[in-house]
Formats: structure tokens, sequence, C-alpha cells
């Protein structure tokens, strides 16, 4: 059975979804002010592959993607280029789906955007103030962590460091890693030269960054779900209010398994947009890199590993998927074609179960169907492969790669939208 590392529990545990064989999936979308950068794609390829993985196993995933169009980075940057919000974030938006096509990211359910969930934030902030938990100051909406017993458990944050005085955070995101010990907010109550500003039931204003991701999930997922995924930093502080904002409401366990993948380096350093040391998708095609190549070069690691991006490890990871490939090739010749409901074969069926049931060993799977390959090339040689076998051996070959999407030739996948 899979087994999944938890980051609330700090351990792998056994995959059991609330309600079988329906997964609900959410997954922190990309924030649309900037293009994504290869260590974003890292992140939604890891999703991808557990998507993909739940998909094979035979659940039913209902997965929500969204778009963060609504925040203080991206109202600066359209400010900078002189155009709408609308207009920048739709722009990203669209260059993420072709990529996501070229990466072979499947679609999800659903794809909301902040822009669109306004009224379900305002109704979650005001059971919010019901509750004692959010309060007013000036047109501001802040959540009071305070009022939430265990805030912090997912970080497992030392609330011994807790200031005495209240202290209020107004910004959407902070620079760096750091914990803003105090009350964050929920609602940004318009201003003179505000420029997204919505009239709602609360006020003139829009929602934080901190209470989108809730906004979105109550829709489409409910207020109870199983997977909740996304990037090591959202570790810090943005997973911890999505989580208080959600369980101050039901009063019960909102997400049963929360998983995250580890930064890209590049060359050793972070890569992040505020740092400027960015490497795009577009970089790696120009240089010659396929899509398939740039996919498998970003799975093949531990998502919980950091991975460092540098022109040795690229091309070692080229050479590994150039092996595959020509094996599979070899193998295809000596099968002719598999027919509907064909086995797999055991050795190669066994060892990508194995490994990618233990929290997605994809480098694991990889590496072990690659000695299965070989020793069925050298039989093949030796005229010792039977048409049977290689049949059954290719059958198990294109389980394997429904979920990795590198080694056989598809069409494009569908848009994400």
């Amino acid at each position: 059975m899979l087994r999944i590392y938890n980051t609330m529990t700090r351990r792998k545990e056994t995959f059991q979804p609330r309600d079988p064989p329906v997964v609900k999936f959410f997954s922190c979308g990309p924030s649309v002010y900037l293009p994504p950068h290869l260590g974003n794609h890292r992140t939604f390829l890891y999703e991808d592959v557990l998507q993909r993985y739940l998909l094979s196993l035979g659940y039913r995933v209902e997965r929500v993607l969204p778009f963060t169009d609504i925040e203080d980075k991206a109202i600066a940057q359209a400010k900078k280029e002189g155009v709408s919000l609308s207009d920048l974030t739709g722009r990203v938006a669209e260059g993420f789906y072709r990529e996501a096509c070229l990466l072979r990211i499947l679609p999800p359910t659903w794809n909301p955007r902040s822009s669109t969930t306004v009224a379900s934030a305002v109704g979650l902030i005001e059971m919010l103030l019901e509750k004692g938990v959010a309060y007013r100051e000036g047109p501001d909406i802040f959540f009071d962590p305070l009022k939430f017993p265990g805030f912090g458990k997912l970080f497992r944050l030392d609330m011994s460091r807790w200031p005495k005085e209240r202290r209020r955070f107004r910004r959407d995101t902070y620079p760096g890693v750091q914990w803003n010990y105090g009350d964050f907010i929920l609602w940004h109550g318009a201003r003179k030269g505000d420029t997204a500003v919505w009239e709602t039931r609360i006020g003139a204003g829009r929602p934080s960054w901190n209470v989108q991701d809730p906004a979105m999930v109550f829709p489409f997922l409910g207020n109870a779900i199983d997977i909740h995924a996304g990037g090591i930093d959202n570790l810090w502080r943005h997973h911890d209010y999505n989580l208080a904002i959600v369980e101050s409401l039901t009063g019960r366990e909102y997400a049963r398994y929360w998983v995250h993948g580890e930064h890209l380096l590049l060359d050793g350093t972070k890569m992040s947009k505020s740092r400027g040391n960015i490497v795009y998708l577009a970089d790696l095609l120009s240089k010659g890199f396929s899509p398939e190549e740039v996919r498998f070069f970003l799975i093949y690691g531990h998502y919980r590993d950091r991975m460092n991006l540098t022109g040795e490890n690229l091309g070692a990871a080229r050479r590994v998927l150039g092996e595959l490939r020509a094996l599979a090739g070899q193998l295809g010749e000596a099968a002719g074609s598999v027919l509907p409901g064909s086995p797999p074969q055991a050795a190669i069926e066994a060892v990508f179960t194995e490994r990618m049931d233990d929290d997605l060993d994809v480098k694991g799977a990889v590496n072990g169907i690659l000695v299965s390959l070989r020793e069925l090339a050298a039989r093949q040689a030796r005229g010792r492969l039977s048409h049977g076998e290689a049949r059954t051996a290719l059958a198990g070959l294109l389980h394997a790669d429904a979920v990795f999407q590198v080694i056989f030739p598809r069409e494009e996948a569908a848009s994400p939208r």
C-alpha cells in the first residue's frame, strides 16, 4: 500500500483517504504575477506524479489547483508594468497553461482564481468574526492566532516566543522564512488609490492571501480533505494559517495528509524570484533539452530532497532517460504491441510498485526498471526472450510510464484550465 510522508506527524503513513475511492486533493497553485520558474515546476510535477500514481491505484482524484491573482506582489507588478491587474495575471496564467501542457501536467478538476472566489472569502471571514477569532482594526480584519488552540502545530511553532503585546501584520507575504509572531491579516480594507477593490458585506477591499486558499477549498472540496500539498516554503506561516482558519470554523481535522516538496537549487543556491537567480523552462528548451527531458530531470530525485540544477546533473539525467528509451524501443520491437488487458511483467511491476509505494521513490523505481530492462535486453541479444515475455514486460513499462510520462511519445496534454 502507498505510504506517504505526512508533514504533520513527521513520518510515513499508509495512505487512507476519508471516502475511498475518492481522494480530495488541494495543491497550492502559482501566484500569477511572474512566470513560473523551474523551482515552481518541480513542485507542480511532484504533485502531478502523486496524482497520476493515485489514479493508477484506482482512486478517483478530485483536485483543486488554484491561481493566486490578487495579492500585494501582483498589484505591485501590475503598477510597475503599467498594466491592469487582470491583464498581468491573465498573461502569466496563459503562459502557465502552455508550459503545463509541455511538461505533461494533468489538468486539475478545478482551477479557480482568488478573484473569482471573493464571495467565498467574505463568507469565511464573516464566520470567523462571529466566532471571535477574527476582529476589525480600522478597515482591515485580522485573525488572532491565540484564539485557536494549537496554532502552529504543522510547523511545530514554539509559542513561548509569542509576544505579550499585540502585533499586527498587514502584508500578504514577508521576505525570508521567519515567522510573524502576531495577528495576520484576512481582509485588506480599501484605501485611497487602491486598484483591486470589491464592494462586499464586510466593506470595500480585498481578501488577503492567507484566506484565499480556504476560500477556494470550501466551494469545491468541502471543509475536510485528504491531501494539502505544496512547496516547503509554505510550511512557514502559510499552511498553518490555512489550517487555523479552516479548523477554527469546523472544529475538526482539515487535511489528513500534508505533503511538502523541497527546493530546486541553482548551483547550490536556492532558486527564487526574489533573489533573481532563476531559470525558466524556455531557457532549457533553448539549449536543446526537450520538455520530456526537463520533466524527467525534475522528477528523477526524491521530492523531499533538495535538487541541484547544474549542467552536469542535467546531462546525467538526460543519459539515464536516453538509455531508458533505447531499451524500451528494443523491447517494443520484440513485443510488437500490447493487447488490451495484457498482464504486466512481474519484475517490472514489482519494482515500480514497491518503490512508488515508498513515498513516491521515482528514482528508485526508474533505476529498478532499468536493471530489469538490461537483463531483458541481454536475453533478447542471445535469442532467449520470447514474444510473450517481451509483451508482458512492455505492458509493465507502459503502466509505469502512465505515471512518469517520459518514455513513450504521446499527444500533447490538455490545458489545465
